[in-house]
């Protein structure tokens, strides 16, 4: 163990996780690698759990935080603020949502709090429907709508949550129906289970369960389910925080992939639009977001530095088309994983969508995760030079890989070749 991680434990919750048996000491990174601190190089695809979206050591992020820096670092929300005008400006214009209003939190959980806080006071109720398998942040209301156990450590909660089935495909009562079928059977569940609850303020969903394992529902799930939402006046609050920004490839936001229901009535982000920065926010129409009748600020939401760091970072993104070199790059990679996968007996399934793969791992043989299996996987790769995350309904078993979205094709093929290696070491 080394000082600094004896240090760590010192000082640290028991519950605050580190990977690797012995754990890294990250010092610096360029492009799609980083580097520990005892020189050793890593291709990353997992970006501090897909936070760094663009590149590590970005020029142009680096230059407009610096800069910022030098002008004004502080002041909150209780002043103008040019870069938080601007940056709101283009978020809400690509988000779709008519009329949008737009507040900047520094984190993602923030987000979906603020959000729970919109849907319950517009709608008066504290009933909240979430999915199954879902993960939304470590706050006291997040944890309470989250659906995998292995994330929320306690019963009690300010909501009323009821969790409806979809986000996992290829498992649970469903799994064997064709996706029409899984389509009819998952607004069946919904439509059932409103009639048996007085008045939902809102259905919170990750059009890909980022936690729970990269898992998704067909496309066009939500728009049916946002049919009958619409019928009871309930909203849908589009969790966006691990699938925005273009990382899936063929949309720009996960909810697209279901857009013959048009845009959410709020939307939340974070992560890849800071590539590193404490960046989140929520995306409402305006008579969502203004509902509230009482004082609100934030002190850090919306801080010069973050938001040029944000602009910066979005300019690059779209500048440089990297949603379309996720689709491209990342149907490369999903394409060469899926080969690596049918290779190995401990290989459920290789899923994903851009940059955003997930590999399921179970005992060989049999439908059970294999969490061991996961772990000893991560821990190979590393020795490869390649970091990847993992996670999973309740048994962390999936291999989460979501690199940088300008991974090119040669880092693509070299992680995939490491993957496969470190597969067949460890199962």
């Amino acid at each position: 163990m080394t000082g600094l991680h004896e240090r760590h434990l010192a000082v640290s919750p028991a519950w605050l996780a580190l990977y690797y048996r012995h754990p890294l000491e990250l010092t610096h990174g360029e492009g799609r690698h980083v580097w520990d601190a005892d020189g050793n190089r890593y291709l990353d695809f997992f970006g501090g759990i897909l936070t760094t979206m663009t590149a590590h050591a970005l020029p142009e992020v680096t230059k407009a935080v610096s800069e910022q820096a030098g002008r004004l670092i502080h002041s909150s929300t209780l002043y103008l603020n040019r870069p938080m005008v601007e940056l709101a400006e283009r978020i809400a214009t690509l988000s779709g949502i008519p009329d949008a209003r737009v507040f900047f939190t520094t984190s993602g959980t923030e987000a979906n709090d603020t959000a729970l806080l919109l849907a319950t006071a517009y709608r008066g109720s504290n009933q909240i429907l979430a999915m199954r398998n879902s993960y939304h942040g470590r706050s006291f209301s997040a944890v309470s709508i989250t659906g995998n156990t292995s994330w929320s450590p306690t019963s009690l909660s300010p909501l009323q949550t009821l969790y409806v089935h979809g986000g996992v495909r290829s498992r649970g009562p469903y799994a064997e129906l064709s996706d029409e079928h899984f389509i009819k059977a998952c607004v069946a569940d919904l439509e059932d289970l409103l009639g048996h609850t007085r008045n939902p303020a809102a259905l919170i969903a990750e059009p890909v369960q980022g936690v729970g394992g990269f898992t998704a529902p067909p496309d066009g799930l939500y728009a049916a389910f946002r049919e009958v939402l619409d019928r009871h006046g309930i909203l849908w609050i589009s969790d966006e925080v691990q699938t925005g920004w273009g990382r899936t490839g063929d949309h720009f936001w996960g909810w697209q992939a279901h857009a013959a229901s048009g845009p959410p009535d709020i939307l939340t982000f974070a992560k890849g639009i800071g590539n590193g920065m404490s960046i989140g926010g929520v995306v409402a129409r305006a008579d969502v977001m203004n509902c509230l009748d009482a004082n609100s600020i934030s002190t850090f939401g919306g801080s010069p530095v973050t938001m040029a760091a944000g602009l910066a970072n979005l300019s690059y993104l779209l500048e440089h088309d990297l949603q379309g070199n996720a689709r491209r790059v990342g149907g490369l990679l999903i394409e060469r994983l899926r080969a690596v996968g049918a290779r190995s007996p401990a290989v459920r399934e290789v899923r994903g969508r851009g940059l955003m793969i997930g590999i399921e791992l179970v005992k060989p043989g049999t439908d059970e995760a294999d969490p061991e299996a996961a772990a000893a996987v991560l821990e190979a790769a590393r020795a490869g030079g390649l970091l990847i995350g993992k996670g999973g309904g309740h048994d962390t078993s999936v291999l989460r890989i979501a690199p940088p979205l300008s991974l090119t094709v040669a880092e693509a093929e070299e992680g995939a070749e490491i993957l496969g290696e470190a597969l067949r070491a460890a199962t």
